[in-house]
């Protein structure tokens, strides 16, 4: 068997796609942002200290993606030409989805999930101070579009924590 990010040495290497064409291609992941029923209720009524904790975690998001190549040493610098990040008000925390589109040589998945974590570590910083048992869960890529093996979408089945 071999491993595309290990040269004949066993070396880590990135891979080399400047021979592939450049295809439209997008990816969505999610996490969840686990907390107190008070932390939610702060989050509803806008009154945690810190300010708009659902603003800043949506910027951090977008930031994030953006900056993939930074943070993962194998990661390809890519055109990243749109990012959406939702995030949505639960009983028991704060659901975040991301989806991230670019037409490139090679996909978005880690973009995506790099979007939703880093949004759920920007919800974790804002709200710390009024509620230590802030977790962050679930995070998964959801979809994917584009590229040699086209479409996935994760089944609901298949979900984690679901």
């Amino acid at each position: 068997m071999s491993f595309t990010h290990l040269d004949d040495s066993g070396n880590a290497r990135m891979v080399d796609v400047t021979g592939k064409q450049p295809t439209v291609r997008a990816a969505s992941a999610r996490a969840f942002v686990t907390m107190a029923s008070d932390t939610v209720a702060a989050l509803r009524d806008g009154s945690v200290p810190k300010g708009d904790v659902l603003a800043v975690a949506r910027i951090a998001g977008i930031q994030a993606a953006k900056r993939t190549p930074e943070l993962l040493p194998l990661a390809h610098v890519i055109g990243v030409h749109g990012v959406v990040v939702d995030l949505e008000i639960e009983d028991d925390g704060v659901q975040i989805t991301a989806t991230v589109r670019t037409a490139d040589r090679t996909g978005v998945e880690m973009e995506a999930l790099t979007a939703v974590t880093v949004a759920a570590l920007s919800i974790v910083d804002m709200v710390k101070g009024i509620d230590r048992t802030v977790t962050i869960a679930q995070a998964c890529i959801t979809a994917k579009e584009g590229g040699r093996s086209g479409s996935w979408t994760r089944e609901v089945e298949d979900a984690v924590g679901s």
